[in-house]
């Protein structure tokens, strides 16, 4: 989050006008009811919510729910991990664009060193956490050269590192298309020193397309959504944490779900509301990216999470 923006003097939303655990909850096991199989916290960084390991456990407990993960930049996951796989957490992914300190911070504006994140891994795995997700988002130069020592650090770990390319979420990252790696420039960079072949997806709608070393060494991941997008696949629904649903990660405009809740609405009526809204779906920002589309109007990534 820019601190040019959120400095310590903005004013954040009230608490009373984030959704409370117990209403993600019930919205959660309404979406489960409409087929949805997982959840993930994400963020903003979802470690700073006080007690997330209650929203966890209580996420664990919806009939027909599959999977509870969660996507964290790994910064408290070192003190964290113990409790959130005690609560039912089954997976994580962390975000770590580079093992250079002074071009992590950069990227990440942040003042903590890679090793935390680094620590934060390991904690996972000896939480039962494992294997980690690693998302690594690369753009040219700042932190492209960094692609094949990423991939190199996690070769044989039995972690998944999936490189990303670079995206225009929001309005407030200064995107430039020229800043892009595109996936088979990266693919190229590894596959170089480290020979790699396709494998197919784990389910459908998987955004990372999956490519394993041909000396059996483990996978990697490349995610696409600039060069080859995959908005017709798409299976993924955002609720933020004031309450909106958007359909897409590079929308304008989400559907309050928290009046709803607070409405006296029943199950069935908030269910109606999420299948009339999925059914009326027509996003397909990645397949339309231009210049015209450039200037568009978009949530921002710290707001609706990845």
């Amino acid at each position: 989050m820019p601190k040019e923006i959120f400095s310590r003097e903005y004013e954040f939303l009230a608490r009373d006008l984030l959704l409370s655990f117990e209403e993600i909850a019930r919205l959660a096991a309404i979406s489960v009811g409409a087929g949805v199989e997982k959840v993930r916290i994400t963020g903003g960084e979802p470690l700073l919510r006080t007690d997330l390991e209650d929203l966890i456990g209580m996420l664990g407990e919806i009939d027909g729910l599959r999977e509870v993960t969660l996507t964290t930049n790994g910064v408290l996951l070192e003190r964290k991990a113990v409790d959130l796989a005690r609560a039912g957490l089954r997976r994580v992914t962390v975000s770590l664009d580079s093992l250079d300190d002074d071009v992590f911070m950069k990227m990440n504006d942040v003042g903590y060193p890679v090793q935390r994140v680094l620590n934060g891994i390991e904690a996972a795995v000896a939480a039962g956490l494992a294997p980690v997700k690693i998302n690594m988002v690369v753009k040219r130069g700042v932190n492209d050269d960094s692609v094949v020592g990423m991939a190199e650090h996690f070769r044989s770990s039995g972690h998944v590192v999936r490189f990303i390319e670079y995206m225009d979420v929001g309005n407030t990252n200064g995107w430039r298309l020229d800043d892009v790696v595109p996936a088979v420039e990266i693919l190229g960079r590894i596959g170089e020193k480290y020979p790699l072949e396709p494998i197919e997806a784990n389910y459908p709608g998987e955004v990372a397309r999956r490519w394993r070393y041909v000396d059996g060494a483990g996978e990697i991941g490349v995610i696409t959504s600039v060069t080859q997008p995959f908005c017709a696949t798409c299976t993924r629904a955002r609720i933020s944490a004031d309450g909106r649903l958007y359909t897409c990660l590079f929308a304008a405009w989400g559907r309050d779900m928290r009046a709803l809740l607070r409405s006296g609405a029943t199950d069935e009526d908030i269910g109606a509301v999420l299948a009339d809204v999925w059914a009326k779906r027509d996003d397909n920002y990645s397949e339309r990216r231009s210049s015209a589309t450039s200037e568009l109007e978009k949530v921002e990534m710290s707001y609706i999470g990845g």
